[in-house]
Order: structure tokens, then C-alpha cells, then sequence
């Protein structure tokens, strides 16, 4: 589908519309709010960035096919990168190129629909990188550099790279859309419900910012946007949008925390900044690591329920 005639798409331009005119109207009730109170100053940062996202995702995922696609491989590079700044790794050039050439094969195997080949990659991967200190004659450290570079590869790799594949479906930009804005939603809405309303943290020693009222805050009003914005989905059906709400904050939160181990374990904040407001682009895709492939498969099998 053209630029041209994915703007000329009713769903899409009542889509854009409407979350850009959101963003707007919530932008507004929290710059007048978060100069009276420091309690909302977070969340005006965070909205603050969706003026500067919000319209550059329009525009990419409007473009024709592969463009969208190629998009997500950039992503997916550039996170490894920051995941191999963050670890100490980046001057491991072998290790890194091989994860960028990696992730590459994964987008023409996504773009021509070879599943086969996208399901055995990780094994591939790992035979690669196991050879490089043999070429390299050195086994300082490489235990660990393989071990590293293996996680690099999965889950920006081939984890993320599952909403490639959603995005490859009928309908997979609406899909892919759909499945992000309710990630970004499930994630503020949880962590704004912890920050005022969360006293049990079960896990206070890796992220203090999830609690169990903020999650089932989140689910509640995930579940309701979900349903309002059914229509971006193929099949409309209660079984998808409900399937997509529960992924979406469930295993959205564990990406989070799983990246919250990492960092708490080198003792780092963040990596860097992508967006101002937003952190660095980690943790930006930390949710999407795991919500996408989960409902990928899901999705694959409510299809074949019927």
C-alpha cells in the first residue's frame, strides 16, 4: 500500500486523529498541572515526547512495504547497540557486527515469510558467535562476550523482531499499531497507578516503580482502551482485542522488569537518551521484547481456533 493511499485510508487518518488529539488534550491538563504539583512532572515529560513520536510513527508506518519493516530492523539494531554500550561491550566489534548482520537476515527472512529459517536463527546465531574466538585464537572473557551477545540476539533480534512478523499479517500495520500504543498505555497507566496509589511492591529490589494496584490499574484501563480501538484489528472479535489488553500489560511489565535486572545488576540507570522525556531507547522497547512474540503466537492461534 502507497503513502498516499494508507492517508486516504479512513482508519488510519481517524486512528492518527485521534491519538494525536489525545496526546494534545492530555498535554495541555498536565503542563497546567505539573506547575502546581512536582508529582506530575514525569508524566508531562513523558507526553511531551509523544508530540515529537507520535507523528514520525504515522508517517513511517504509512510508508510502503518494506519501509515499515526496515524501520523495525533500525530499532531493533540500534537497542543492541545501547544493550552492548551498557555492558561494557561496545568494543567488541566481531561480537556487535556479527548481532547487526544477524539482525538483518532476520529482516529478509521476515519480509520474504520464510518462517523456517526465522525459527532456527537463535541456533545459528550461536554457532556463529562461537566461532569468532576460535578465528579470534582468545578465550578471555569469551564465555561471557558469547553469552552476551546471544541475549543481544534474542531479544532485540529475534524477540523483537516478532512484530515484523505481525506486521507482515493482513493488516499488520493497524496490527503492530495497535500493539504498541496499547504497550506504551499499559506501562504509563502502571506505573502513574504505582507512583500514587501502589503500597505492594513484590518486587521493590529490581524496579520500584511496578506494584501490584498499579498493574491491576493498568489492566482495567487497558483492557477499556483495547476495546475502544478494536477496529484497528482485523478480526474485531472479543477473544483479540481482550488477548491483546492481558499481553500487553502482563508481559509488557515482565520486559521491564527483566531489563530492570540488568541494569540494577551493573548498577546503571539508563543508557542514554533517544527521546527527551522518555529514557533511553531500552527502555522503550524492553516491553515489546516480550509483547511481541507472545501475541504473535497468540494471535496466530485464536486465528486457527476460529
Amino acid at each position: 500500500m502507497t503513502l498516499e493511499s494508507m492517508w486516504l485510508n479512513p482508519i488510519y487518518q481517524q486512528t492518527a486523529a485521534l491519538v494525536i488529539g489525545f496526546i494534545v488534550m492530555v498535554g495541555v491538563v498536565l503542563r497546567l498541572v505539573s506547575t502546581k504539583s512536582p508529582h506530575f512532572a514525569a508524566a508531562w515529560a513523558s507526553v511531551k515526547s509523544w508530540f515529537f513520536v507520535a507523528p514520525i510513527l504515522f508517517v513511517v508506518f504509512a510508508l510502503p512495504s518494506p519501509w515499515p519493516l526496515v524501520f523495525l530492523v533500525l530499532v531493533g539494531i540500534f537497542s543492541a547497540k545501547t544493550f552492548y554500550q551498557m555492558v561494557g561491550m561496545y568494543h567488541r566489534s566481531w561480537f556487535i557486527w556479527a548481532t547487526y548482520l544477524f539482525m538483518i537476515a532476520l529482516g529478509i527472512a521476515t519480509y520474504k515469510q520464510v518462517g523456517s529459517a526465522y525459527n532456527i536463527a537463535p541456533m545459528v546465531f550461536l554457532g556463529l558467535v562461537s566461532i569468532i574466538p576460535v578465528l579470534r585464537n582468545s578465550a578471555t572473557h569469551m564465555v561471557q562476550y558469547m553469552a552476551l551477545s546471544l541475549m543481544a540476539c534474542i531479544f532485540f533480534g529475534w524477540s523483537f523482531m516478532h512484530l515484523g512478523r505481525l506486521l507482515m499479517l493482513e493488516g499488520g500495520v493497524f496490527l503492530v499499531l495497535y500493539l504498541y500504543m496499547l504497550s506504551e498505555f499499559a506501562e504509563n497507566t502502571s506505573f502513574a497507578g504505582s507512583r500514587f496509589f501502589g503500597k505492594w511492591k513484590p518486587f521493590n529490589k529490581i524496579n520500584t516503580r511496578v506494584s501490584i494496584e498499579g498493574l491491576l490499574i493498568s489492566i482495567v484501563l487497558s483492557m477499556l482502551l483495547a476495546w475502544g480501538m478494536r477496529h484497528l484489528l482485523p478480526d474485531r472479535s472479543e477473544k483479540f482485542w481482550i488477548a491483546a489488553g492481558l499481553v500487553a500489560v502482563l508481559f509488557g511489565t515482565f520486559g521491564d522488569l527483566i531489563l530492570s535486572v540488568i541494569k540494577r545488576d551493573l548498577g546503571i540507570k539508563n543508557t542514554g537518551v533517544f527521546i527527551f522525556g522518555r529514557g533511553d531507547i531500552l527502555s522503550r522497547t524492553d516491553k515489546l521484547i516480550f509483547v511481541g512474540p507472545m501475541y504473535y503466537y497468540v494471535y496466530l492461534y485464536l486465528q486457527q481456533a476460529g
